[in-house]
């Protein structure tokens, strides 16, 4: 006869069974269901809260897409070698980066910095695959910072896309592709996000330690180091969203680089090609800040008013050019175009090369001997 501990533990044994069963089953459960969604299968869970599996793919998807977009397009990303005269004959003066934008007939075209080439008596392009060629300068703006060469179309085996700069946001993947520090580390990859739209950084052309220009970039915090300028930055889908040129380079700064967008490097690398120069208004004078003439200058011989800080002053006017037809004088000072008061020379600058256009008829206000002056300017091309 079975006593009545026997019974007890009958009883437990046949509930462990039953829980060691259910467990099972809702294991069987989740093993089928794991292998449906690897298998593509979409099965919908009552659930708000994202998966710790869920996170994990979609990590595995975002680094499976930077993988894809960079060899989509590192082949159409070159190294860039600025060769100068010496008096030991040429040497190698610099090296940067440069992406192959277009393929027509024999001919290709690469766009890089105006900085890259500066100087240079002669170009070498390295593509991806380690082969050198000649390279010949189309033209070059400073203003922007952008180059175009020209290569033979043979040694082409990939043209990089260019993305519409209206679809570029603040937070999307960053990617560079470029050549930092020389061909040494060929080919090198660095992912952030882009930190800001339409900055402007002030530039300084003459190397007086004085902004002439403010260059309009977007912002980024994938590494952009010497070597890198020219090269790409591009999106997820392997387009390029803007042509790497500086970084602050700070010690207290950290993941500040700049990059030219596409909706400022098209139009200019279509002008350098066509004709190998931006064409921009232009009023053939030579002008200097007033800021920097001293007052008693500027009152005692100017007899410019003691209220009258802003303006530049002209100090040459081309014979023939839009300022000599429009009577403009030696040491006349403008103070304001189209009614919009000008401070500087960079501030003029803005103001004819983003607002205005080759033959439109601007008015002009001078101060001639103390007194406002008006007068009517037809821009031209330069």
């Amino acid at each position: 006869m079975i006593n009545e501990n026997e019974k007890k533990n009958t009883r437990n044994y046949k509930r462990s069974g039953l829980a060691f069963g259910v467990l099972g089953a809702i294991v069987a459960v989740f093993v089928v269901t794991t292998l449906f969604q690897w298998k593509g299968i979409s099965i919908s869970i009552n659930t708000d809260e994202p998966t710790a599996q869920a996170d994990e793919l979609n990590f595995g998807q975002k680094q499976e897409a930077v993988t894809q977009a960079v060899e989509e397009t590192s082949k159409a990303v070159v190294g860039i070698t600025n060769i100068q005269e010496s008096r030991q004959g040429t040497q190698k003066a610099g090296n940067g980066s440069g992406v192959i934008y277009k393929e027509d007939g024999n001919d290709a075209f690469v766009v890089t910095n105006h900085h890259v080439i500066e100087g240079a008596s002669e170009l070498e392009v390295i593509l991806s695959d380690g082969k050198k060629v000649k390279a010949e300068l189309k033209g070059s703006d400073p203003f922007t910072d952008l180059a175009v060469l020209q290569i033979d179309s043979e040694h082409v085996d990939k043209v990089a896309d260019f993305a519409d700069a209206n679809d570029v946001e603040v937070g999307q993947t960053a990617i560079t592709i470029g050549n930092p520090l020389g061909m040494e580390f060929a080919g090198s990859v660095t992912k952030g996000i882009v930190s800001g739209l339409n900055r402007n950084i002030p530039v300084d052309l003459n190397g007086d330690k004085k902004p002439d220009w403010q260059t309009e970039v977007l912002q980024t915090d994938a590494a952009i180091n010497p070597g890198n300028s020219g090269g790409a930055l591009i999106n997820l889908q392997g387009e390029v969203i803007g042509i790497n040129s500086m970084k602050i380079a700070k010690a207290e700064v950290e993941g500040i680089g700049f990059s030219i967008p596409m909706n400022v490097v098209k139009p200019v690398i279509k002008d350098l090609e066509s004709s190998g120069k931006v064409e921009r208004p232009y009023m053939g004078v030579s002008l200097q800040d007033v800021s920097q003439v001293p007052g008693s200058v500027l009152q005692r011989e100017l007899n410019l008013p003691a209220d009258i800080s802003h303006g530049v002053l002209v100090q040459g006017i081309e014979q023939g050019s839009p300022a000599h037809q429009a009577g403009l004088e030696k040491y006349d000072v403008i103070t304001a175009i189209e009614g919009n008061k000008v401070d500087s020379l960079m501030n003029l600058r803005q103001f004819l090369y983003n607002k205005a256009n080759i033959g439109d008829n601007i008015e002009i206000t001078v101060y001639r001997n103390g007194e406002p002056v008006k007068t009517e300017l037809e821009l031209s091309a330069q």
